[in-house]
């Protein structure tokens, strides 16, 4: 079995310099440059714009959008979610979450969620 999509918040620059998004580039293949969506075995959802400012919470609630959908397609694969934008992005758990209420079964959520 394969593993999961390593799913982390990123920036729309692409700097996967800290962080799940530095091990998204060192473990899964992440692209340097490249802030959103698949790319190896990983799936940046931005968190914060190209200047690395935290992007506010309904564009967040947008790219996640983009993102179920796309693991909506793909029901052969396994998402392994990461709590994004609640570490350097500062948000809580309480404002991301929800976002996610209708993620489909194949998006695995993270053990500190749920």
């Amino acid at each position: 079995m394969t593993e999961p999509v390593f799913v982390f918040g990123s920036n729309l620059a692409g700097r996967h310099g800290k962080g799940a998004a530095l091990w998204a580039r060192q473990h899964r293949g992440a692209i340097y440059g490249q802030g959103i969506g698949l790319q190896g075995n990983s799936y940046a959802i931005p968190s914060k714009d190209d200047q690395l400012r935290t992007l506010p919470l309904a564009v967040i609630e947008r790219h996640v959008g983009t993102f179920l959908a796309f693991a909506r397609s793909r029901p052969d694969l396994a998402f392994q979610l990461t709590p994004i934008g609640c570490g350097l992005a500062g948000y809580r758990r309480e404002q991301i979450e929800p976002m996610f209420a209708d993620a489909p079964p194949n998006v695995l959520w993270p053990p500190e969620w749920r």
